[in-house]
């Protein structure tokens, strides 16, 4: 009775076969691996070590009239994968394969599990495991309540944006209004999309899911679970990333030429054609890659598998031997590489020449002063999205470090929507002249208990004008803008990309 286990470590096994009064002798064979029963419809995947146990009664005479009982409990490393489901099979001799025919599963008791064939010839348990990818708790909520903050933040700098473009009249904020609409999108499909339905329908351990009336053999001895919504969102994810990358990219190299080559002026339809860049571009390249992939496993039923992973609705992890077919790496590793290198070297031109010396070419004659450089420097790091390198450090094979680089890589990108909100936001003078005004109202509010009719009316009016001022929030910036050292109150559009950082 040969007996397969696909799993590291030998399953705890007790087989019960009833032997007739005239058995002379019965014997095991313990086989170390299965190069002897090479099946063509069952491939096992996985590294998993694979035990073959046979028996031989009474000079291989075999009884029709007998059965065999076989109660087992797998073990195996539940911190990696899952028990799915499992077949009860025998070796047919004539197709040289292994078959269902007279085996059934049963239901254990105490978390064990139970096969029953009515006949001893060679027969085994054929298992098939889910992958789970388990990560630390509090670093899924740590990530949640981190691009909570984005969205909050994100959805505040496109609302002030957009209501005081008239006072900037620069491409600067079309590119940072994109760059945080598809930042923005990017964060509530991760928030909301990123984990698998399909996951965790069994848990570990638990066997009371496996479907025990199904007997079929498996095709694999590891099971991945079409879900053609997990793979719509991962596309989108796929999408909008590649989206934020994109314009992170553009914002680059118009930094660069309105503030190193700012007597070059900007093409005509420069924003129109930006555009089509920033959200036409990725559409083709996620396109391409579906196709591909469809094109070459269409057949499949499983062939979205092929493009995302399994526990999570994010582009599939390649194996070590398919690391150049991967979509992971050429749809989304090296046009992302190519982009945070350019941005690298953008940034560090920017920071060398305009941030941290003074320029001949603004208008502005002030000194700035060394926190203002720092925080310039960081406006301008986190709009190129500087920060996402440390996702290599992520790479290493150590997981104690992994984890550790990890929490980092956490703490920068899913807080990157409040860092633009705080850095191009919060701190222009547009938005504290009315924060300052808003909390004024507030407090005038609060402090008194009850208001009289006149009183109420007054701050209602107060209110209406100051949110019919917002359109025209320019006037008030020009004035600000104004000081004795400005020769011109209109502000070039260099000028405006440099107030803007």
């Amino acid at each position: 009775m040969p007996v397969e286990m696909l799993f590291k470590k030998l399953l705890l096994l007790l087989i019960m076969m009833p032997l007739q009064r005239n058995s002379k002798a019965c014997g095991f064979v313990v086989y170390q691996n299965d190069k002897l029963f090479q099946s063509k419809t069952f491939t096992a995947k996985s590294n998993f070590s694979q035990k073959i146990i046979s028996s031989k009664t009474d000079e291989n005479e075999q009884d029709q009239s007998a059965s065999v009982d076989m109660v087992f409990s797998p073990r195996y490393n539940q911190r990696e994968f899952q028990l799915y489901s499992y077949a009860c099979v025998y070796w047919n001799l004539s197709t040289r394969d292994w078959d269902t025919y007279g085996c059934q599963k049963h239901k254990g008791t105490d978390g064990f599990l139970r096969c029953h064939c009515n006949h001893t010839t060679n027969f085994a348990v054929l298992m098939t495991f889910k992958k789970d990818y388990q990560y630390p708790e509090s670093l899924d909520v740590f990530s949640n309540v981190g691009c909570a903050l984005s969205i909050t933040g994100l959805a505040l700098t496109i609302v002030f944006q957009i209501v005081t473009r008239k006072v900037r009249k620069t491409s600067v904020t079309w590119v940072l209004v994109n760059l945080c609409i598809s930042m923005l999108i990017f964060n509530l499909l991760f928030v909301f999309g990123i984990e698998n339905s399909n996951k965790n329908k069994t848990s570990d351990g638990d066997i009371h899911d496996i479907d025990f009336k199904n007997n079929d053999v498996p095709q694999t001895d590891t099971i991945n679970i079409p879900n053609p919504t997990c793979t719509a969102i991962a596309a989108l994810l796929h999408y909008f990333l590649l989206v934020t990358f994109t314009w992170s990219a553009l914002s680059a190299a118009q930094l660069y030429f309105l503030l190193i080559r700012t007597m070059k002026p900007l093409p005509r339809h420069f924003i129109l054609f930006i555009s089509l860049i920033g959200w036409g571009v990725p559409a083709i390249v996620v396109a391409i890659t579906v196709g591909v992939i469809y094109s070459q496993n269409g057949k499949n039923p499983q062939w979205e598998l092929d493009y995302r992973q399994e526990t999570i609705c994010w582009l599939a992890i390649p194996e070590p031997d398919g690391v150049t077919k991967s979509p992971l790496l050429w749809s989304f590793i090296v046009p992302v590489t190519i982009i945070l290198i350019s941005n690298v070297v953008i940034f560090i031109t920017i920071s060398i020449k305009v941030l941290w010396k003074n320029n001949q070419n603004l208008t502005s004659t002030k000194k700035v002063s060394s926190m203002r450089k720092i925080v310039s420097t960081l406006s301008v790091a986190v709009v190129f999205g500087i920060t996402w390198i440390l996702a290599y450090l992520m790479l290493v094979n150590d997981d104690s470090i992994r984890i550790i680089f990890s929490y980092i890589f956490c703490l920068f990108n899913t807080t990157q929507g409040l860092q633009i909100f705080f850095l191009h936001t919060v701190r222009t003078k547009i938005f504290q002249t009315e924060a300052s005004k808003v909390l004024t109202l507030l407090s005038s509010i609060g402090g008194k208990k009850s208001l009289s009719s006149v009183t109420r009316l007054r701050l209602r009016i107060r209110m209406y004008n100051f949110l019919r001022s917002l359109p025209t929030l320019h006037e008030h910036f020009r004035l600000l803008e104004t000081s004795p050292s400005t020769e011109d109150i209109t502000l070039s559009e260099s000028d405006k990309a440099k107030q803007s950082i």
